[in-house]
């Protein structure tokens, strides 16, 4: 008997797959472009990819012992590529006024491209697994689909280069620090301390929903004249105008003038780059990069926890110098900022699956008794052109990229996560939410007073 191929799943792939008790982990990247694709590559280029990265062809397997990614048979990558006809599908927007399809993280592949096609213009959907990635690793998944697709148009023989099993594990980032490093994150890591909740109308699962606004270029501009006043960046001014809303929507007396929390993200690629990784230089960490040195698909962000005290009535200015002040002693850790982190789940997990579904179970016992979880903001950051550009669709066509945006993980209650994305200097703010527990009408109620808020 032949056993498939695999390896142990890491430990932030296996925290990124449990948080599936508290939202649906499912995220997408979505593309509208002026003219048609070629199908028959754009497929073509999606098993080619499979076939290239072992990750991508796998399932997230459970036995007895740790959880593993686990090879599938190659007739069922099939389903990694789905084609929507005009009959086939209702009218495309932007974002999406529904998600799509959840992926299954345990039966694979890890990856879904769906072309939805209209009339006149194709959306094209690259779906992946936060288990399997974070919103960086599926833009850089998206990237590579499209470059893919691009080298078969000018040699159809083109085959990406294998990528092996690659290291998706912190080992190579934590090779970056010394023992004393480690002490001093693992002592100042404190846990999350949940006090306030998004409102919600009951509790279970409903219909998933997104809701979205998108700011013109013009509000960038405002926003960025404020940030030079307060010495103020994009990311702290939204925290703060997310943080005044989150208050806002409550209208709870108690919130006033009491330390609230959200928790926000950040991606480890850029201090990895800054530090050298990229290019390979002495002393830095060895994670797999592509042709184009981007990191392969993997999970590297962390979170943190931004805590404000703010009084009642207030606006932008009176909490941008707290945000700042946070932020920018996060900023000063450097490589650092992940530490603690990283150690608090390889803690959990050199421990065993039982030590993982009693941390789990806790956390979700602790959301049950006290009906509090803090919100969760995460700046995606900019998407570029010419990231995914040039594409040329059928009959030689170059194409245009209208719009592109990332649809966040679906929250129910307890959970809220408010995303954000920059394209051509156009902000999105975006949430995924399941009607019902959640009221579409707050939700936009909410989005509104982010809108208000800022600038």
């Amino acid at each position: 008997m032949t056993f498939p191929h695999s390896r142990p799943a890491p430990a932030f792939d296996l925290f990124n797959v449990y948080f599936e008790r508290i939202y649906d982990p499912t995220m997408h990247i979505v593309f509208a472009f002026d003219g048609h694709l070629n199908e028959t590559f754009l497929q073509t280029a999606t098993m080619h990819m499979l076939r290239a990265n072992p990750y991508l062809r796998s399932r997230f397997a459970e036995g007895n012992g740790m959880p593993c990614w686990e090879e599938i048979p190659e007739a069922e990558w099939e389903q990694a590529f789905v084609h929507l006809s005009p009959g086939d599908a209702d009218t495309i927007s932007m974002p999406p006024e529904y998600p799509p399809a959840p992926l299954n993280v345990r039966n694979g592949p890890q990856m879904r491209v769906t072309l939805t096609r209209q009339e006149k213009e194709d959306q094209i959907t690259v779906t992946c697994h936060h288990g399997f990635a974070d919103a960086g690793g599926l833009r850089d998944l998206a990237r590579s689909l499209f470059a893919t697709y691009q080298e078969l148009l000018k040699n159809p023989d083109f085959q990406p280069t294998p990528t092996g099993w690659y290291d998706r594990s912190t080992a190579p980032y934590l090779a970056l620090f010394t023992d004393e490093d480690m002490r001093v994150a693992q002592k100042k890591e404190g846990p999350f301390v949940d006090r306030w909740r998004f409102p919600a109308e009951q509790r279970g699962r409903g219909t998933p929903r997104i809701a979205s606004r998108t700011l013109s270029p013009e509000r960038l501009q405002q926003a960025k004249a404020f940030g030079r006043e307060h010495d103020a960046t994009i990311n702290d001014i939204m925290i703060a105008a997310f943080f005044l809303a989150f208050q806002t929507i409550r209208n709870d007396p108690a919130d006033i003038g009491e330390p609230r929390a959200i928790l926000t993200s950040a991606d480890l690629r850029r201090p990895l780059v800054q530090s050298g990784d990229a290019d390979g230089s002495a002393g830095t960490s060895t994670y797999a990069t592509d042709a184009t040195g981007e990191y392969q698909p993997m999970n590297l962000s962390i979170s943190y926890e931004v805590t404000l005290t703010v009084g009642d009535k207030a606006n932008l200015d009176d909490i941008i110098g707290q945000v700042t002040t946070i932020t920018k002693q996060r900023k000063a850790e450097g490589l650092a900022l992940g530490l603690g982190c990283a150690l608090f789940y390889e803690e959990i997990c050199a421990t065993g699956m039982p030590a993982i579904q009693q941390f789990f179970d806790g956390m979700f016992q602790s959301y049950e008794t006290n009906g509090q979880k803090n919100p969760v903001f995460s700046n995606i950051g900019i998407l570029r052109e010419e990231d995914f550009l040039p594409l040329t669709g059928i009959n030689s066509r170059p194409l245009i990229l209208e719009d592109v945006c990332i649809l966040p993980c679906v929250c129910w209650p307890f959970g809220f996560l408010m995303a954000l994305s920059t394209f051509r200097d156009s902000m999105t703010i975006i949430t995924a939410y399941e009607e019902g527990p959640y009221s579409q009408k707050k939700i936009e109620e909410f989005l509104a007073l982010v809108d208000w808020y800022l600038p």
